[in-house]
């Protein structure tokens, strides 16, 4: 009797890399983005999948239907029912969680995404997305410029993209993951291609300091394979650092942006009335296409330069692969119009960083150019408020009318360090108020709106209920579904 047979608990990693169909994994907070995405991807690829929330959504319904076994709540009783071979947490999940203290007591591996992941992916070729911001996008797109051109590659993206959902197992040796840096999740990978868009501090829960965080970038990179890629943003000042910052030079680097230094260039851009760009590529100084992008803002130009460095190294030549974004849309969250009423429009999208937040309103006034726009922001997370209060304060500049609504907890407490007002009173724009409550903001919202404004919900929280509300009590139609 082998050591695995005797204790199917053991060298779950092992059977994990080669898809071994008796393998179980319980997921506690399978209706998360995250954990759900892993789930489709053991399910297709026939492991046996259950896991545990707080309560049902979307996204737990459709892995219920199929195969997985679901538990509502996260008691210690759900580990009765089941003998899983490996529970996997997320990030959310406390040390003093009923189920996961049950977990422990009998013995099971309790692991997180970084533990997990490259088990996963052992035997794939691993494209990992990285950067603070424009990870989703850059993935989205680097998923459909791989699939609409011949490969089947697997991906994990942080939302939906249309067409794809956020996730499948694919065919192909390609592997495309979004790959997260918040709680250290990116660390332990080792891609053949990394790509890294950006580099700004952020999660200063997770990360005290910007020199941490640039530490666990250059952590990540030097897991980059033997003879594997790295591919960076030179626009960028903290990922042409990284870039510089080889550890050996066991990798090759391509960069790309708008800087006349990079390997890959977009030159003589052009505003679409749209709000999309077109741009020339310039591929190594030689002339070589045009990117014509439907979505708004500069940072995706960018986002799609780097899906076509990965298309070009995969095969996909870089004329093929943009033809192909040429029918992006844009993703579930980012930039996602959510419908119209009585002449106002709606949009949501996920910023919640500073800098997210700036380049999303000017992208929106490059699409709305004469119209007043209506920022709806919800603070998310009490350490990066306080942290980031004044860039905060600052990032609204390109919106006519601010609301801020109560902070978003998500993980974290309220101590008492920091409160919306003061992120209010930081800001130097001369129409933001705060508004506590969804409900009393789209009410706010409902009796100041005129015909030809737009309303763009910001935020990593439960903000875009408040869009939604505006929508349904102006009597519109929303375009797209919940994102539960």
């Amino acid at each position: 009797m082998t050591h695995t047979e005797h204790d199917p608990t053991k060298f779950w990693q092992t059977r994990l890399a080669a898809g071994d169909p008796s393998l179980h994994v319980h997921l506690m907070g399978i209706g998360g983005t995250g954990l759900s995405a892993i789930a489709t991807v053991l399910l297709e690829q026939g492991i046996t999948v259950s896991g545990s929330d707080r309560r049902l959504n979307g996204r737990t319904e459709r892995l219920a239907e199929g195969g997985a076994r679901i538990f509502v709540g996260q008691e210690a009783a759900n580990l009765h029912a089941i003998t899983p071979d490996v529970v996997l947490i997320s990030s959310a999940i406390s040390a003093q969680n009923e189920e996961r203290r049950a977990a422990e007591s009998r013995g099971l591996p309790v692991v997180k995404r970084s533990e997990f992941l490259p088990a996963l992916l052992a035997e794939r070729t691993l494209i990992a997305v990285a950067g603070s911001h424009g990870k989703s996008t850059t993935t989205a797109m680097t998923v459909k410029t791989l699939r609409e051109n011949g490969i089947d590659a697997g991906y994990i993206i942080g939302t939906d993209l249309p067409g794809y959902g956020n996730a499948a197992a694919g065919s192909a040796p390609e592997f495309v993951l979004e790959a997260d840096e918040y709680d250290r999740m990116f660390l332990g990978l080792q891609p053949a291609i990394a790509v890294i868009t950006n580099v700004e501090w952020d999660h200063p829960d997770c990360y005290p300091s910007p020199a941490d965080f640039r530490a666990a970038f250059r952590e990540f990179t030097a897991g980059i394979k033997q003879g594997g890629l790295l591919i960076s943003c030179l626009d960028d000042p903290g990922a042409a650092e990284i870039h510089e910052l080889h550890p050996d030079q066991s990798y090759c680097g391509l960069t790309y942006g708008l800087d006349e230094a990079a390997d890959l260039r977009a030159a003589d851009l052009v505003t679409r009335p749209d709000g999309g760009y077109r741009a020339k590529l310039i591929w190594w100084n030689a002339p070589s296409g045009t990117l014509d992008l439907a979505v708004p803002g500069i940072h995706n130009v960018q986002n799609a330069m780097a899906a076509l460095l990965v298309g070009r190294s995969c095969g996909v030549c870089l004329a093929a692969g943009a033809a192909t974004l040429s029918t992006f849309t844009g993703t579930a969250r980012r930039f996602e119009q959510k419908g119209e009423a009585n002449g106002v429009t709606v949009i949501d999208d996920y910023a919640h960083h500073p800098t997210e937040v700036e380049v999303t309103l000017a992208a929106a006034r490059e699409r709305f150019p004469t119209r007043r726009i209506w920022a709806v922001f919800q603070p998310h997370t009490f350490s990066r408020t306080e942290r980031m209060i004044y860039r905060m304060g600052d990032s609204f500049r390109h919106a006519d009318e601010v609301i801020v609504t109560d902070i978003y907890a998500a993980r974290e407490q309220d101590d008492g360090r920091v409160s919306v007002g003061e992120l209010v009173a930081a800001s130097s724009h001369d129409a933001i108020r705060h508004i506590s409550g969804l409900d009393a903001a789209a009410a706010y919202l409902i009796r100041n709106l005129r015909p030809g404004d737009v309303v763009i919900t910001l935020g990593a929280g439960d903000g875009y209920k408040i869009g939604e509300k505006v929508l349904a009590e102006l009597g519109g139609e929303r375009e797209t579904g919940s994102k539960e």
